[in-house]
């Protein structure tokens, strides 16, 4: 291989590979959110509960995961190229089964599908972008490739709301046709090969880490259903979880030619990179799953007005990517990840002021600064992480680096709405013990309620409930906001790349 081509010069059509890479990438995130908001519409029409319509989701949540891991191997056995188109076609194509599901059974068939094609979008595209740019433009690379990663679940509940509105649930899959058919052809055209590298499967391994990481994401995704450990399913979940993690450790420190070599996590830089990664998970998606509930609930604002209000932190992260992708080969890294968190724990302070009364100019402000913050975070973060790692491990650092924001993700999501739910009981019952006709303040604020009467309770109870629900939005705020400032110190550990060891040979790229 010619040194002209190592060093990423003989790549044509840089900007139209990207491109393409990047409508597939958007295709996929988009779509782990933009069915949300159509599900009530769902329920009707494939003949379901509002129990068991949520298998919608977690089918999807759950075949991802586990193929995710599954993306390295296959690309060296089948080649990067030919496993991402093989991804898009069989992403879009799925996308259009579950538009025309005629059944809950049937669409969770193929929303299964969707997961099991998708998977191996995300990391697959954050590899080809790091192939294809020599190292100075890896900043820049990171930036776009992270805004479709992050602006993706911001604007996903604000499409399918609109989509669902104007034309029916059904567009909400069936919008990913042309999306699909052009990311194909770009990538069909532009995308570069690469040379495949034979490797055994280890089929235990990736069977205890499937195991393992399926449990763990149905238990998350199913546990506000059930009750969590009130219900033997959690526990049953939560057994072969342990089981599946526990023993897949075991056979990677002790096995030979595992799923995923341990070398790997040899590289400080990547090991904070995935714990940085998963915090991020926790803080983006978690926050993003209170707030349109919030917005609905206690603000009284339409699917379209709650897609209004929050837009502006998609704003602020694009800004931030744009600016970030210079900075980080002008400035050390680590400060730009200290100052990203400092930021997003400024944001969530802000965000603990939250009232009932107040207009939308708060949530506004905060969600710009926290946009901003979390992609001063994501673009160094995804730059650093995989500067010092060999390329040869690249494909499946990327597979970890999306499993571990995607169970970050679930984790955080999981937590903020237990507590929500339990906090909101809790407030209710105290706040509404004030509720009595001893209260010289119950009098002063409705007297008819102090007497008894019961619309005056009940309009008194609305309050509660408002308050109740306010007070557990806030304290979730803060509890995002303590995990965000525990984190700083872990950016001590991250090592400027050009301080780190040579990352070994370029991976041998040429042109269709």
């Amino acid at each position: 291989m010619s040194q002209a081509a190592s060093s990423h010069t003989e790549i044509p059509h840089r900007g139209l590979v990207t491109i393409s890479i990047m409508l597939a990438t958007v295709m996929q995130v988009l779509d782990t959110t933009i069915a949300n908001v159509a599900l009530p519409s769902m329920t009707g029409d494939l003949g379901a509960s509002q129990d068991t319509i949520n298998w919608v989701l977690t089918s999807y949540i759950v075949a991802a995961a586990i193929m995710t891991p599954l993306t390295g191997w296959l690309s060296d056995r089948f080649g990067r190229r030919e496993l991402f188109l093989t991804s898009v076609v069989g992403f879009t194509i799925a996308s259009m089964l579950c538009g025309m599901a005629w059944s809950l059974e049937s669409m969770v068939a193929f929303r299964i599908l969707q997961g099991v094609f998708g998977a191996a979008i995300v990391p697959l595209s954050q590899t080809f972008l790091l192939d294809i740019n020599p190292k100075e433009r890896h900043g820049s690379a990171m930036a776009m490739w992270g805004a479709g990663i992050m602006v993706g679940p911001v604007i996903g509940p604000t499409l399918g709301g609109w989509l669902t509105e104007v034309a029916d649930w059904r567009w909400v899959f069936f919008i990913n046709l042309p999306v699909g058919i052009v990311a194909f052809l770009g990538s069909a055209a532009y995308l570069p090969r690469i040379a495949k590298r034979l490797r055994g499967f280890d089929f235990f391994g990736f069977a205890m880490l499937s195991l393992g990481v399926g449990a763990l994401q149905l238990m998350l995704d199913r546990g506000a259903e059930v009750d969590w450990f009130s219900a033997a399913e959690i526990w049953i979940e939560l057994g072969l979880a342990i089981v599946g993690f526990w023993v897949f450790i075991v056979h990677l420190a002790t096995g030979k030619d595992t799923f995923i070599d341990p070398k790997i996590f040899t590289d400080r830089n990547f090991v904070t990179g995935l714990i940085f990664i998963f915090i991020i998970g926790i803080i983006l998606l978690a926050s993003m799953a209170l707030l349109p509930p919030m917005l609905s609930r206690l603000f009284n604002h339409s699917t379209t007005l709650t897609g209004l209000v929050m837009a502006p932190r998609g704003v602020g992260t694009m800004v931030s990517m744009l600016i970030v992708g210079r900075l980080v080969q002008m400035v050390d890294p680590r400060y730009l990840v200290v100052t990203g968190l400092s930021l997003t724990a400024w944001s969530l302070h802000m965000m603990t002021g939250f009232t009932p009364q107040m207009d939308d100019y708060e949530i506004v402000l905060s969600g710009i600064i926290q946009g901003l913050g979390l992609g001063l975070v994501f673009v160094p973060l995804s730059t650093v992480a995989f500067a010092t790692l060999p390329p040869h491990f690249r494909t499946d650092a990327t597979s970890l680096f999306s499993l571990v924001r995607n169970i970050g993700s679930s984790i955080g999501i999981s937590i903020v709405t237990v507590l929500l739910t339990r906090n909101t009981q809790i407030n209710h019952a105290e706040l509404s013990a004030a509720i009595n006709p001893f209260n010289p303040n119950l009098w002063a604020v409705s007297p008819s309620a102090a007497q008894g009467d019961p619309a005056a309770l009940a309009q008194m109870d609305l309050l509660v409930n408002a308050q109740s629900a306010m007070i557990s939005y806030i304290n979730d705020f803060k509890l995002m906001m303590l995990v965000t400032l525990a984190a700083i110190p872990l950016a001590l550990f991250l090592r400027k790349p050009n301080r780190a060891r040579a990352a070994g040979a370029p991976v041998p790229v040429h042109a269709d």
